[in-house]
């Protein structure tokens, strides 16, 4: 029975005129899904489905015929045999605008099917187990074939023969009918283009003769608005000429005018500066002779004013030269005095050397060390010195064999005196200034392997210049003077 219906179904569906399935136009609802579950067959679209129904028997079928439709992506044989449901078979034919979707359900036994539209989706439900399932739409049975109803269980082959005849004769009939409306579309369809070409052809015509008239008046146009144009230039520049021609002839008069005026005021001020300087010989004359008047006067004032700032300044210069030598006794009294000390002082200092010398010599193996912390002690020298004020040109260090030495130079020889405490050694030099600045500044000797870290020189109290030498310790040192040279010898550390 099933091979039988399936080849039954195959031979049906063959004379339909089947279109290939392919992308569907926007305006058709696209079937795009079959599905099968148990006696229930869903059929989803694109579109709301619009579509008409009819059975057929020998063997049992349903055919939905969805008008507007085609299929995608849906196979055109699909069989089924789950006892209910033998197989499903698809079909498009028509013309591309009234395309009909054609799908045919095979069933085992004559069932009763309710058809609903759901949305998109046309649900086919098996409602009983048996009885004629006849839907709206059926066509009407051939003489001389039998009714469902009617028919026994297991027809012999000629009465399946003839409903398949039957059947043939009625898709061919559809099929013809569904050419000849294809046709008929077709027909209107190529008379509308032909009409719409002959419209289109004579709105092209139109179209490019307005265009030709548009282009030869803006010819017109552009001519007349070249002329228009040419005549405006030639108005312009004659305008122009005159305009031109006009204020040359107003520069002319104008250069006139202003040369007549030039030439009045230039005789106007030849005239005023000749008064005028007329004028300004007298003032001259009267305030030259004004002036040697003034001028003698002030020379004879001058004279008288002179003699006696003479007068005056002689008399204090005697008077100064009074007070110098006065000043001039006294200091030189007092630097006898001084010296007379300070020789005393320098017999006392070479006694106590030669008593240090003595004892250095009697505790060689013992190192000699400075004056503590705090202690200090006082050397004066530089003998017979004139009263002149000196000067002190230079502080210089100098790195010797076995010592270091700190020089000062002076213009001539100069007294001083020497004070140490603890780490510091200070030179005085009597009745000397600083003239230079840069003898003033200190010389960092830190760097050298030498007890001697730093010297600076300043002007001290009164007329004296201060020389302090720092040392990293207290060391013996020595000091001479060699006219205008005083030298102060330091030994190495650890020497």
């Amino acid at each position: 029975m099933k091979a039988f219906a399936v080849s039954l179904l195959g031979w049906v569906l063959v004379p339909l005129v089947a279109l290939a399935q392919q992308s569907a136009p926007a305006d058709l609802n696209t079937i795009t899904r079959i599905s099968v579950n148990g006696g229930t067959v869903e059929i989803t679209g694109s579109k709301k489905p619009d579509f008409n129904s009819f059975t057929m028997t020998d063997p049992p079928r349903l055919v939905l015929d969805v008008s507007g439709a085609v299929f995608q992506g849906v196979d055109e044989e699909q069989p089924v045999g789950n006892g209910t449901v033998t197989g499903i078979r698809t079909a498009t034919y028509g013309t591309e605008s009234a395309s009909i979707a054609r799908i045919l359900i095979g069933y085992e036994r004559e069932v009763e099917t309710d058809i609903q539209s759901s949305g998109n989706t046309l649900v086919v439900k098996v409602l009983g187990g048996g009885g004629a399932a006849v839907a709206a739409n059926t066509p009407a049975q051939p003489q001389g074939t039998a009714a469902a109803g009617n028919a026994p269980t297991g027809a012999n082959a000629q009465d399946a023969a003839r409903a398949a005849a039957s059947d043939r004769e009625a898709q061919e009939k559809a099929a013809r009918a569904a050419a000849d409306a294809a046709r008929a579309d077709r027909e209107a369809q190529e008379k509308a283009a032909a009409e719409a070409a002959a419209r289109a052809k004579a709105d092209a015509d139109t179209e490019r003769q307005k265009q030709e008239e548009a282009r030869l008046a803006s010819q017109r146009q552009d001519a007349e608005r070249r002329a228009s144009e040419e005549a405006a230039i030639a108005e312009r520049k004659r305008q122009e000429e005159d305009a031109r021609v006009a204020a040359k002839r107003a520069e002319d008069e104008r250069r006139a005018t202003e040369q007549a005026a030039a030439e009045a005021k230039r005789q106007q001020q030849e005239q005023a500066q000749a008064s005028a300087k007329n004028t300004q010989e007298q003032q001259r004359a009267a305030a030259q002779a004004a002036a040697d008047t003034k001028r003698a006067a002030a020379q004879a004032a001058a004279e008288e004013k002179r003699a006696a700032a003479q007068a005056a300044a002689e008399a204090k210069r005697q008077q100064q030269e009074q007070a110098q030598a006065s000043a001039q006794a006294r200091r030189e009294e007092q630097q006898q005095a001084r010296v007379a000390a300070a020789e005393a002082k320098r017999q006392q200092a070479q006694e106590a050397r030669e008593r240090r010398q003595e004892r250095t010599v009697a505790s060689r193996e013992t190192p000699s060390r400075a004056p503590s912390q705090g202690s200090a002690a006082r050397e004066r020298g530089g003998g017979q010195t004139s009263s002149r004020r000196k000067t002190m040109t230079l502080v210089g260090f100098q790195q010797q064999p076995d010592s270091s030495r700190v020089f000062v130079r002076t213009n001539e020889a100069v007294a001083y005196n020497v004070s140490e405490s603890g780490n510091q050694v200070v030179l005085e030099l009597e009745n000397t200034r600083v003239v230079e600045s840069n003898n003033t500044l200190p010389l960092d000797t830190h760097f050298f392997p030498s007890a001697v870290t730093r010297v600076e020189a300043f002007a001290g109290a009164g007329n004296t210049v201060r020389v302090v030498i720092q040392l990293r310790q207290g060391v013996r040192y020595q000091t001479r003077q060699d006219g205008g040279l005083i030298t102060l010898d330091f030994p190495r550390p650890g020497r």
